[in-house]
């Protein structure tokens, strides 16, 4: 059996930031509540380490982001790489709550063209998954934003404007993002494009596009986690016959693989290297030890 680790892997710059933000905000206010409006990044073993730190994450789907700020009475509260609305982050201020904006350098991009274009009177296009807490915020922006998540909700758009700027969220499959743009082409011909899939999804996407002579694929993230989900979808688009998305080494005991097999493993933006780390360890091994997922291990990488 031969492994391969599909490089680049570990934390992208955007969740090492988002980590280090944290991380500052408990060092500068020791005496105060600390607290994330929905995950960080999407990783529950990255929520379960800050845990250990004092850290609280709110995140519940039933209640929208002003709702889980009008919950915290005093502290410090954490946005999320992902972005936040304005409202919600004013409000947060207004509260007399500290603010900590842990948005990612290239969601902050993408915003500052949307803002810029609306003001010269474009209507944007935003292609994004529903309901992503990325692109919750982007469209929050303005409520002309037009939403379109794949490619036959082009055919729905209903506009004549001769302005359009279509963007992207930035942790979208490329290939489909492709398709989509393709197609907004023939449609609207005199769109302008501002593709702004980030580099870290693009290499990591491309990475696995361009595997040879894999059997199977493993994609190391969590289920949340849309460019793990991406990762996954790409490995299938590529041929490769199995492709199998795990959060931890645990995942594999009862998965039988053959000795000819050639299998990579990839992980998404958002995963401890620790562990893709078990995970390719237990491959090669099969020693227990690996799918135990240590929180302190965790912890010290953050």
């Amino acid at each position: 059996m031969e492994i391969c680790e599909v490089k680049p892997s570990g934390y992208c710059k955007g969740v090492g930031y988002a980590l280090a933000m944290v991380k500052k905000a408990v060092w500068d206010y020791p005496d105060q509540p600390v607290y994330i409006v929905g995950m960080l990044v999407h990783n529950r073993y990255i929520v379960d380490a800050l845990k250990t730190r004092n850290v609280i994450t709110l995140d519940d789907s039933s209640k929208s982001k002003m709702e889980l700020v009008e919950s915290i009475e005093s502290g410090v509260v954490v946005f999320t790489a992902h972005g936040i609305a304005d409202s919600v982050k004013n409000r947060a201020i207004e509260k007399g709550l500290t603010v900590v904006d842990a948005t990612c350098e290239f969601v902050r991009k993408t915003h500052q063209i949307i803002r810029d274009y609306l003001n010269r009177g474009y209507s944007i296009f935003y292609i994004g998954k529903k309901k992503h807490p990325e692109s919750e915020a982007a469209l929050s922006i303005n409520e002309s934003i037009i939403l379109i998540t794949d490619a036959d909700d082009v055919d729905k758009i209903n506009n004549t404007d001769k302005n359009i700027l279509v963007t992207t969220q930035t942790t979208m499959s490329i290939n489909d993002t492709a398709d989509i743009i393709r197609k907004i082409r023939k449609r609207f011909p005199h769109a302008e494009i501002a593709e702004e899939i980030c580099d870290a999804t693009r290499r990591r996407q491309n990475a696995v596009r361009n595997l040879k002579d894999t059997d199977v694929l493993i994609v190391v993230g969590d289920p949340k986690s849309n460019n793990t989900l991406q990762l996954a979808r790409m490995g299938s688009s590529a041929g490769i016959r199995k492709v199998l998305r795990i959060e931890t080494a645990r995942d594999l005991v009862n998965v039988k693989f053959s000795e000819n097999d050639r299998i990579a493993v990839a992980s998404g933006a958002s995963t401890p290297k620790v562990l893709l780390d078990n995970v390719i360890a237990y491959l090669q091994t099969h020693d227990a030890s690996y799918l135990q997922t240590d929180l302190e291990t965790i912890v010290s990488f953050l």
